[in-house]
């Protein structure tokens, strides 16, 4: 059986070896040079590391069941992490009961409401009613407006900008819910994890694996067309090639399917509301000292050029980044902000003076490198009813399969998803496989 998967990100490449287990061939097509989509590594100068930031959280078990499979359950580290929060051009340290009851913008009856608001909408498991409710109301009737005013409110301006007011609950119910179960953990609460090496070391070993079951991947390959074989299969032509398989499946974007696959061979059939992307221009720092000691700094300043803080190096050893550190500054942007317009010179210096402004102490001598990565589509804008304005997929041949982030639609973008969605659309594929083969031995 000879099986094609178009993209190599993690999606791609987690499906090309959970199916090359089964004895069938597969061969991965990635436009890129490196694999990994928006898990994809980046050199650094003295390292290489995560281009953007991920973390492990210890609930997330199809992740670390897929990292152990490949053999690297002895390469996850684990990790005390620390949250703060910045406002009012101050540092606070959420992490125990008594930081949060010293926490000066709430008196005791909003941290009561506060804390009852991520306790519950930890528990909700019908997403389906918060669709229909903006987050603000649903924060609002949740905790209160001084929660929402003093809490959220910037938390949300700082993700979302004015966006936040088009967005439902179930945008911060997906992150409440991830977090607050990782809280739950009764070994490990409050730990984070990273595979030593970072993502590149797993997109390594998968590739290891693939061509250890005679499977292979191609990069810098881009896939021109996809169509239909009578009787049977699926033609591939890319680059100046052509080649023939039992089966595709699909896990790059929806533009490039519908740029590759003709109407016969599968419809996107849209709403009139199109979907909003929020994409990422984010602020790699690397400095000879630590800026923080949070894993995720909250920003609660408006004027902030960027989103939060993540202090990779508060979890990863400094052993890992050559005895540097590694700060990360998003901003979750739309798509016709300014931002995507601009050198990364001009933004660099945007978000080096908000650096400064949060770590005057910062000296030029700390500093090493910094660099601006950016990523136009990260994660869609879950406005009221999100689900009803999803493309529908309809694929018009037994042997093609769309397998993408698109389909999420109560959840966040995290790689523990990917992995869930890959584990559930294996269930059913594996039980196709071995009867196509059956048949074919017959």
């Amino acid at each position: 059986m000879k099986i094609g998967i178009i993209g190599g990100g993690l999606m791609g490449m987690a499906l090309a070896f959970r199916i090359s287990e089964l004895n069938a061939s597969v061969k991965v097509f990635e436009r890129d040079s490196q694999l990994g989509g928006l898990s994809t590594h980046y050199n650094y100068g003295n390292f290489t590391w995560d281009k953007f930031y991920h973390v492990i959280v210890p609930t997330d078990g199809s992740l670390i069941n897929l990292i152990t499979d490949i053999g690297l359950g002895d390469s996850l580290n684990w990790s005390r992490s620390f949250t703060g929060y910045y406002v009012n051009k101050s540092f606070y340290s959420l992490n125990s009961p008594k930081e949060f009851l010293l926490f000066p913008l709430l008196n005791i009856w909003d941290k009561i409401r506060l804390v009852f608001t991520i306790f519950y909408g930890g528990r909700i498991s019908n997403w389906k009613k918060l669709e229909g409710v903006t987050v603000k109301d649903w924060l609002i009737q949740m905790g209160g407006k001084k929660n929402f005013n003093k809490f959220w409110e910037p938390l949300l301006l700082a993700k979302l900008g004015e966006n936040y007011k088009r967005v439902s609950a179930v945008f911060i119910w997906t992150y409440i819910r991830r977090l607050f179960k990782a809280r739950e953990h009764p070994v490990e609460k409050d730990f984070m994890g990273y595979v030593s090496g970072g993502y590149k070391t797993v997109f390594d070993r998968l590739e290891k694996e693939l061509i250890k079951n005679n499977s292979s991947i191609l990069k810098n390959t881009s896939v021109k067309s996809i169509r239909p074989l009578d009787g049977g299969g699926i033609e591939v032509k890319y680059d100046d090639k052509v080649e023939h398989f039992d089966k595709v499946i699909f896990t790059a974007p929806l533009n490039v399917l519908e740029n590759v696959t003709s109407p016969e061979f599968c419809e996107i059939v849209k709403n009139d509301q199109a979907i909003e992307y929020l994409g990422v221009v984010c602020l790699a720092l690397v400095t000879k000292k630590p800026l923080t000691p949070f894993y995720v700094l909250n920003m609660g300043d408006v004027n902030s050029p960027f989103t939060g803080v993540i202090g990779i190096s508060s979890l990863v050893d400094p052993e890992q980044t050559a005895g540097e550190y590694i700060t990360f500054f998003p901003k979750y942007i739309p798509a016709d902000h300014t931002y995507w317009s601009m050198p990364d010179e001009t933004i660099e210096e945007i978000f080096m003076k908000g650096v400064r402004d949060l770590y005057p102490e910062l000296n030029d001598g700390d500093l090493v490198a910094a660099h601006i990565n950016r990523a136009y589509k990260v994660q869609p804008l879950q406005v009221l009813n999100y689900s009803t304005i999803i493309p529908e997929i309809i694929t018009k041949h037994p042997d093609f399969f769309v397998l993408n982030t698109s389909q999420f639609v109560s959840d966040s973008v995290n790689n523990n998803r990917v992995i869930t969605h890959v584990n559930s659309f294996m269930e059913q594929f594996a039980v196709e496989l071995k009867t196509k083969a059956k048949t074919n031995t017959v």
